[in-house]
């Protein structure tokens, strides 16, 4: 017969522990993230900001551009909105500290990037902070919907720094604004037209020896971003970089750079779609060797109409969409799908807009309704009551 009580857990005491002495719990060694970077609310990969606010909320629920993955930016026709996304991007690794390196641009393309903006003192003042029950009392799910294009401005990491700043386009960024440093990677010499010496030393196996230079000689905390223009185009790259072999071969390379340094290295590349149009296969090879593709498509301008005059008393009418905006691809989790890209946001009719206050901001297309003058216009030809035989 057992003399030991039933419901009772046996347990032998640890060496150096009594029975009944509590354990002491160790305290969390919290890591400091880089300046910059926040984990994704999705899968929490590190994540840095694009320095376009609307565009960080569109990266497939990231809030930003994942680590270690990059974007392609097409547009058609001859603007450069893709050009100031670029600036955006470089503008914000430069005032978060990191590492920027340019391709095919030379070092004074450091004096065209836009300045910080100030800050708007009369608007903080006018409205204050309301209090808590002052808030939106409609359904909770439209609370967040209030600025949606100024999310990131305000939106700050864990270090309290803010994730995306605000840039002035009119301003150019000054040296005591900028922490990181600026990088320009050459394409090589003078173009040829001898595919024979464009093999010998091709220009984008250049380009990514010295990034892997770059990346390999900086510590393991530093932060990097590769800035591509106009990838291919002939202004630019030697006629030697659009044969097949030669980009392939080089978006691999890029490809295998930004996996072996997947908490680094962030890249966004502009390619013309007006030059290389996207039925070409050559584009589709290069859109899936990309984590995210994203296209620009500028409204014509009407023939003989002056564009209108920026008004300060009526914003709203710097706001007019100048583009549409598509989304393709969007960065995911892995290979096989993941990281919110399934959720349909992206498939919605978006629009761009350009002011150097706001920078560009993306937000959906609507229709601008339509004026009582054009719903009521008189028929141009009078009405008869007869017929005419």
């Amino acid at each position: 017969m057992s003399f030991v009580k039933r419901n009772t857990v046996l347990s032998s005491p640890r060496a150096g522990l009594t029975p009944s002495a509590p354990q002491q719990q160790q305290p969390k060694q919290e890591t400091q993230l880089a300046p910059g970077l926040r984990p994704s609310p999705t899968d929490g990969r590190l994540t840095t900001s694009t320095g376009t606010a609307s565009l960080d909320q569109l990266l497939a629920g990231h809030g930003g551009l994942p680590l270690g993955t990059c974007l392609l930016v097409e547009e058609q026709g001859t603007t450069d909105f893709s050009g100031i996304l670029l600036r955006y991007y470089a503008a914000e690794g430069l005032v978060q500290g990191h590492q920027v390196h340019a391709v095919a641009f030379p070092p004074e393309w450091r004096h065209q990037l836009p300045g910080l903006a100030s800050p708007d003192k009369k608007s903080k003042s006018a409205s204050p902070a309301p209090a808590p029950e002052e808030k939106m009392k409609i359904a909770w799910r439209y609370e967040s919907l209030g600025n949606n294009a100024n999310a990131g401005a305000s939106a700050r990491g864990d270090s309290g720094a803010p994730f995306c700043h605000s840039f002035d386009l009119s301003k150019r960024l000054a040296s005591s604004e900028s922490k990181g440093t600026l990088n320009p990677i050459s394409v090589g010499g003078s173009p040829s037209l001898d595919r024979k010496s464009v093999g010998t030393a091709s220009p984008l196996k250049m380009l990514l020896k010295q990034l892997r230079a770059k990346l390999e000689s900086s510590g393991s905390n530093a932060i990097h971003r590769l800035v591509v223009p106009s990838l291919l185009s002939p202004t630019l790259y030697p006629p030697g970089c659009a044969q097949p072999s030669e980009v392939l071969q080089f978006l691999h390379g890029l490809r295998a750079l930004l996996r072996l340094y997947s908490t680094q290295l962030t890249a966004i590349i502009t390619f013309p779609t007006s030059l290389f149009p996207r039925s070409s296969g050559l584009v589709r090879w290069i859109e899936i060797l990309c984590d995210g593709v994203v296209e620009l498509i500028p409204l014509p301008a009407r023939l003989g109409a002056a564009p209108p005059p920026p008004s300060r008393s009526d914003p709203k009418a710097n706001e007019q969409p100048q583009g549409m905006f598509k989304v393709y691809t969007l960065p995911v989790y892995h290979e096989k799908g993941g990281g919110g890209a399934e959720s349909g946001q992206f498939r919605e009719n978006l629009s761009f807009s350009l002011s150097a206050s706001k920078g560009l901001v993306i937000k959906p297309y609507s229709l601008p309704p339509m004026l009582e003058d054009e719903q009521e216009k008189p028929s141009a030809a009078p009405k008869k009551d007869g017929l005419d035989f």
